[in-house]
């Protein structure tokens, strides 16, 4: 995938209208900008529509009327293959295969790209490095590893093909909280260095505010806030000033983002 957009925008929802086969309204109107490099964070409750957001990106859905356009093509017009190679995806449980390998878990993408073996090697101890993992790990099965494991060989994998774009389902919210809070932190740390454009689901305030570039707070389909950490704490707006009271009253989720 290369950038054939002018203006600095990845991707791009207008006026976007979602409905399920069973007629229910899941998107409504959504109108949402990501630039090359941003975070966004998509904030809401079960059922606002993130994840229809993040699939609508990659075509594994359609939008019902409006348009989704990544790097200045709709997604009807791109070669639906082509498109889904250039994105890496990171999922809650990591979404490993269970009979492969780390090695070729992480290699999936650039074998199906044609690289050559000694790439692939080469590549999966350049990400075993680049999170934080022993190479000695690569022969190693999910089942020997730690949850925390997982999830950075999930990032791993997302990252083989050195895709432009990331599409994030709640990568790290089956994990406890501590490992969770060390996963966060080195996220964010990654993706200061490698400066990604990111789509990044979440229903944790806290983790939006320590990770986003921009919240975009979703309620009931409809995006009613896209604003910076800074904007979206200091927010006059009633729907946005629930999520942080709720916020404010936890002193030990507060902590987290300092």
């Amino acid at each position: 995938m290369r950038a054939t957009s002018q203006n600095g925008v990845a991707i791009e929802f207008r006026n976007v209208y979602y409905r399920a086969g069973s007629g229910l309204e899941v998107l409504r109107g959504v109108g949402l900008t990501v630039e090359r490099g941003q975070t966004m964070m998509l904030l809401g409750r079960s059922g606002s529509g993130k994840t229809t957001l993040l699939k609508l990106v990659n075509a594994l859905f359609a939008p019902t009327e409006g348009e989704v356009l990544v790097e200045g093509k709709t997604t009807t017009e791109w070669d639906p293959i082509a498109l889904r190679r250039g994105i890496g995806y990171v999922i809650q449980e990591a979404g490993l295969f269970p009979h492969f390998t780390v090695a070729r878990n992480i290699g999936v993408v650039p074998r199906m790209l044609g690289w050559s073996d000694e790439r692939i090697s080469a590549r999966v101890n350049e990400l075993l490095d680049l999170v934080g993992l022993e190479r000695g790990i690569a022969e190693r099965y999910p089942r020997e590893l730690s949850g925390g494991q997982r999830q950075r060989i999930g990032v791993a994998r997302a990252l083989a093909a050195d895709p432009p774009i990331l599409l994030m389902d709640e990568p790290f919210g089956a994990l406890d909280a501590i490992t969770r809070d060390e996963l966060q932190r080195e996220f964010r740390a990654l993706q200061q260095r490698l400066q990604k454009t990111i789509v990044f689901v979440t229903h944790d305030l806290r983790e939006g505010l320590l990770l986003g570039s921009k919240i975009a707070l979703l309620e009931s389909g409809q995006l009613v806030a896209n604003l910076s950490p800074t904007e979206f704490r200091n927010s006059t707006d009633s729907r946005v000033q629930r999520y942080m009271r709720a916020f404010e009253n936890d002193p030990q989720e507060q902590r987290g983002t300092q």
